[in-house]
């Protein structure tokens, strides 16, 4: 789990953020692949599907993503989170963290998924972004650069952030799997924390400024064909048939 963390850490500060979220997903069809084959769990044919529609979907997204890096520095960085866009993007998102987790939460997060999805999606705001600035910013620190002083009290300031926000986001994941079946909350989650995450990204990096049209819609495509793929394996691994068993079905009837 720790080498896969690293390397996913490394992906952040190699290649876009619009395509390194998504893939995460494809750690979902192959545990499920292994677990049926190490553990003898059981994968039905609509989590075959899914693990082929996850794969698929990934092709797409490797084929439309953005070619090249908007932000390479620890100068680009800076300036990039100093915008007024995204400054007044994180201070909406603060004020909707505040509302549902000393609000809304405490009266309605047992009874309604969407209250800690929307917490721990909303936190991917700043623990993605948070990754990819430490990344930036370590370079610039290992290689001794004139700026590496700074670098260092930015990489400081991203860690603190990155580690705040993992922490509330276990807190309520925990909190959202002892209330709702994993299967359900992995799925929705998965799809409400990408959508965050890549909204967050196009704000502070504007990797979508170099995308065309087919290409966005090419990279709409295939996010949606990971997200259904997601769903099937998660929410319908608990259904007991095969193909055997639809065989069979349809012999009886004729």
């Amino acid at each position: 789990v720790a080498v896969g963390q690293i390397g996913n850490f490394l992906a952040y500060t190699a290649v876009p953020t619009v395509l390194v979220t998504p893939l995460g997903a494809l750690g979902v069809p192959f545990g499920s692949i292994l677990a049926s084959y190490l553990l003898k769990e059981k994968l039905n044919i609509l989590g075959k599907l899914g693990c082929l529609l996850s794969c698929a979907g990934s092709v797409v997204l490797i084929i439309h993503s953005p070619k090249s890096e908007s932000v390479t520095t620890q100068a680009e960085l800076e300036e990039k989170l100093t915008n007024p866009v995204f400054v007044g993007y994180l201070c909406i998102v603060l004020l909707m963290l505040l509302l549902l987790i000393f609000w809304i939460a405490p009266a309605h997060g047992p009874t309604n998924i969407m209250v800690y999805i929307s917490i721990c999606s909303l936190l991917g705001s700043f623990t993605v972004p948070s990754t990819k600035g430490i990344g930036l910013a370590a370079q610039d620190i290992l290689h001794n650069n004139p700026s590496s002083q700074r670098a260092l009290c930015l990489c400081l300031v991203l860690l603190a952030v990155l580690g705040c926000s993992i922490i509330v986001q276990f807190r309520y994941i925990n909190k959202a799997l002892e209330c709702f079946d994993s299967s359900v909350f992995g799925a929705i989650y998965y799809v409400v924390f990408t959508t965050l995450v890549l909204l967050a990204s196009a704000i502070l990096f504007r990797e979508w400024s170099n995308v065309g049209l087919v290409d966005f819609l090419g990279m709409a495509c295939g996010f949606t064909t990971v997200s259904v793929g997601i769903v099937l394996i998660q929410v319908f691994k608990e259904f007991n048939f095969n193909l055997g068993e639809m065989n069979k079905s349809n012999m009886k009837t004729d």
